[in-house]
């Protein structure tokens, strides 16, 4: 059996095992005892770190009225679903954001140097329904966010909106077989169908550093960018920097992306590192206006289900998109479910997965010492893990911004990170480092949306909460729906599939809860509801994994794919992956739908019927 990788680059371990120790020793110098206790939420007194700074909130009298789809989020998750339940014909949706427009993850993220990391033409959803192709290969942030509006417009979701509005509360009631809302803005409405898709990548946290609030200079974090101090646009000119002391805390799929303009800009950065990121080329170019000329109707589609087959280890006869996730597929198996060779012995794979692994791994490593000047700067920066410990990252410029001489990068993973903050430094160790700005690239709280944070009670039968009943665990149907909790729809990655591009995978579970509750409207009840049979069996199916991914997570360095450290778990996943996943669910739409589908319902009532939704509140 073969030991060692195809390539081997200057400055690597000599073996197999050296390179695993290598492996732990870095990710031992990380880890900290109290794990994900070193952040904390932008909520209370850090409330302030999440205030919408793009669009002032319009007071507005409280709602308590009916519709018959509620959307709680308007990111592309709600947007999809709300663009094809309008196709089916459904008139009363109202979209619900905590945000002052739609857009999600791309209302709130306006950073400079923000992209799309994959391709926009797989990532963007419905470009030919709504008549567009992106203008570059990985398109910025706000064309990103203008297509969001445009999705919107196109299927005239504006109709019935709740901007800067916030669910608190979602109870069934059960003799009129309805949702009744209600929010932190005084309103109490009903809703047939309730339909989340919120928090993924919205709420932002900070790192719980001693003294973090005695700091006086200027702080913000990258979500909730102050265009007002930095001067600029998404594209740069921070002009406002220029006679600035700025550091920057975060090296993750962020900060690789906004260092570059802080360190053309700036007067003076520092960034502050726990753990690099690997930095891969990015490639980004304009959109060739001839072949945009050659798509046929149907191109993105073929698109998105190439590439997602591709990712997915799936055979194809050609892959349509080349790139970093392409050239890394057998890598993502080890945190994202998909095929895999059953005719190899596990063993034997998983030695040549790690071979495959490191090869990568060294040649990203190579990479840095080949762009970055300084010898110690560019092992600093190096990456000692597996390929998917982290989110992969892609950039042309990212790592020649530690050449600038007014660029310092402060390697905090021998002290335990940023070890405290005073009313004008940051400190590490004994160092202290004066600072005239903190941003912030700290990243989310990632998939912790107020279900399962506790913000948003639910409810359903009998009065049985929802987080109570998922104390053990989520336990769901297919990740939609769960037993005791009807017209109940979450989207996400609960006990279904995933893959790098989510927007694909939110664009397929749109489509089918659209399907769903387009079957269920026939119904005399209108209830959608899973069996606990059903259930039941479904949460015991996504227990025998093909893969172990708990070994893998288990050796990787802190970060939130592990919880920093303390998980071993990245949640219950569909083994076989997406595409296998989205031929089960239409194979299971062309059946009569009986395990969540109830003819009858003790105390049932027909629907009521649609009433005219009320204006738009922005």
């Amino acid at each position: 059996m073969i030991t060692e990788p195809h390539v081997r680059y200057t400055g690597e371990p000599a073996s197999i095992e050296e390179l695993r120790a290598k492996y732990r020793t870095e990710r031992d110098r990380r880890v900290r005892p109290e794990g994900l206790g070193q952040y904390r939420s932008a909520a209370g007194n850090f409330g302030y770190y999440a205030k919408d700074p793009y669009r002032e909130r319009t007071e507005r009298e409280p709602r308590e009225d009916r519709v018959e789809v509620l959307v709680i989020g308007a990111g592309f998750g709600g947007l999809l679903t709300a663009s094809r339940l309008r196709e089916a014909g459904v008139q009363s949706i109202r979209l619900m954001d905590e945000a002052g427009d739609v857009g999600g993850t791309w209302y709130w993220n306006r950073y400079p140097g923000i992209h799309c990391d994959i391709e926009s033409y797989v990532y963007m959803p419905l470009l030919e329904e709504v008549g567009y192709v992106p203008s570059w290969r990985y398109a910025p942030g706000e064309e990103i966010r203008q297509h969001a509006v445009a999705i919107a417009k196109r299927f005239d979701l504006y109709r019935d909106t709740l901007f800067h509005t916030r669910a608190t509360g979602l109870t069934w009631n059960e003799e009129a077989e309805e949702w009744t809302v209600e929010t932190d803005r005084g309103d109490q409405f009903r809703a047939r169908y309730v339909i989340t898709s919120s928090g993924t990548l919205t709420q932002p946290k900070l790192p719980n550093i001693p003294g973090i609030e005695t700091f006086k200079g200027h702080t913000f974090h990258t979500s909730r960018w102050d265009y007002g101090y930095t001067g600029g646009t998404a594209e740069g000119g921070l002009v406002g920097l220029a006679d600035k002391r700025v550091a920057v805390v975060g090296t993750g799929a962020t900060g690789v992306q906004v260092i570059p303009h802080l360190g053309r800009d700036a007067q003076q950065l520092f960034v502050f590192q726990r753990t690099p990121s690997t930095i891969d080329v990015r490639d980004n170019r304009p959109t060739d206006p001839q072949w945009a000329a050659s798509l046929t109707p149907g191109w993105q589609r073929e698109r998105m289900e190439n590439f997602l087959e591709v990712l997915s280890g799936e055979p194809v006869t050609e892959s349509l998109v080349s790139d970093g996730w392409t050239r890394t597929v057998r890598l993502q198996r080890k945190f994202l479910s998909g095929a895999v060779d059953g005719a190899m012995d596990a063993q034997a794979r998983e030695i040549q997965d790690e071979l495959a692994d490191w090869e990568t791994m060294s040649r990203i490593r190579a990479r840095t010492t080949e762009l970055v000047d300084d010898p110690e700067t560019a092992e600093l920066l190096k990456p000692w893990y597996r390929y998917m410990c982290k989110r992969p990252c892609f950039s042309d410029t990212y790592l020649q911004t530690f050449n600038r001489p007014n660029v310092t990068l402060v390697d905090t993973a021998d002290f335990g990170g940023i070890t405290g903050m005073t009313e004008t430094s940051i400190m590490v160790g004994e160092t202290e480092y004066e600072v005239d700005c903190i941003i912030f690239a700290t990243g989310f709280d990632v998939g912790v949306s107020g279900i399962l944070s506790g913000t948003l009670p639910v409810a359903g039968r009998g009065g049985q909460s929802l987080l109570g009943n998922w104390s053990k665990g989520p336990r769901t149907l297919h990740g939609f729906y769960t037993h005791g909790f009807p017209n109940l729809f979450n989207l996400g990655f609960l006990q279904n599939a995933n893959s790098v591009n989510y927007a694909h995978i939110l664009q397929e579970q749109a489509e089918h809860i659209t399907e769903v509750i387009k079957r269920a409207r026939d119904t005399p009840t209108g209830v959608v509801e899973p069996t606990l049979e059903s259930q039941e069996a479904w949460v015991s199916h996504l227990t025998q994994p093909v893969t172990d991914g708990e070994s893998f997570l288990a050796e990787c360095t802190p970060g939130y794919y592990n919880g920093e450290g303390t998980r071993t778990s990245a949640g219950t996943a569909y083994s076989p992956g997406p595409v296998a996943f989205h031929r089960l669910l239409r194979k299971w739409r062309q059946s009569n739908m009986n395990d969540v589908l109830a003819s009858t319902h003790e105390g049932s009532k027909t629907p009521p019927k649609e009433t005219t939704p009320a204006r738009a509140a922005r």
